[in-house]
């Protein structure tokens, strides 16, 4: 059994749930809210059609790639198994919903993406990023450079 929480957008609930220690979206939540659709399943099936690559992914999966799963969660009607994604899939859907309100995630991927490339090439960035990271959460000055020193020397 599975607890079901609620994550808002834009006043919108997207239910969402921990499964093997990881949170599992509702698919027709997040097809709902990005597209206003009456009918999110429907939408879902024609957006597989017309994508190819999303369709074999939820289908099957792919190399390292988790497929959609039935998992159980609390509904208005009581507990129905709904089709749920991690966040890597609920990213991939994302990334194929025609819609101006999928735009922003869209960019922030790209950001995003495009940042951890440039981490690769020069590893600094990453370290950069991780202070301001613990410094925005609070950390103490000295507790974020200490741990980053001790990151950097490869001790734990």
């Amino acid at each position: 059994m599975t607890d079901t929480k609620i994550a808002l957008f834009k006043g919108k609930g997207i239910r969402k749930t921990i499964y093997n220690n990881e949170w599992w979206f509702v698919i027709n939540d997040i097809i709902e809210v990005l597209t206003d659709s009456l009918d999110p399943a429907q939408y879902f099936k024609r957006l597989k059609e017309r994508d190819g690559e999303l369709a074999k992914l939820t289908d099957k999966g792919g190399v390292q790639f988790v497929p959609p799963l039935m998992l159980e969660l609390e509904t208005a009607g009581g507990r129905q198994k709904m089709y749920c994604w991690n966040t890597e899939g609920i990213f991939r859907l994302i990334q194929s919903i025609p819609s101006p309100k999928a735009e922003p995630f869209k960019r922030w991927l790209a950001k995003v993406g495009y940042e951890r490339v440039q981490e690769i090439e020069d590893p600094e960035l990453g370290t950069k990023r991780t202070r301001m990271i613990y410094k925005l959460k609070g950390y103490p000055d000295d507790w974020v450079e200490k741990g980053c020193a001790v990151l950097l020397s490869g001790k734990n």
